[in-house]
């Protein structure tokens, strides 16, 4: 299924990925930000705080956004 996968670090981009069904917040986190901490982004779906544990369904919209950026104070 495709969800729109906004991923706001770095440069930053959005684009539609496709994801197998039954895919969590959590399973998505680990496989687009591998080596970042969840407690470390602001991660939403459709614009709303979720759980990592809410299951995506098809046309979610999915941000990524770092909370602490590496060198600030």
């Amino acid at each position: 299924m495709k969800i729109l996968l906004i991923n706001n670090t770095g440069a930053g981009f959005g684009d539609n990925i496709e994801i197998p069904d039954g895919m969590t917040v959590r399973d998505l986190f680990k496989r687009e930000v591998p080596t970042g901490k969840a407690t470390d982004y602001l991660i939403r779906v459709n614009r709303q705080p979720c759980a990592s544990d809410q299951v995506l369904r098809e046309g979610d919209r999915v941000s990524i956004t770092p909370t602490k950026i590496e060198g600030a104070l």
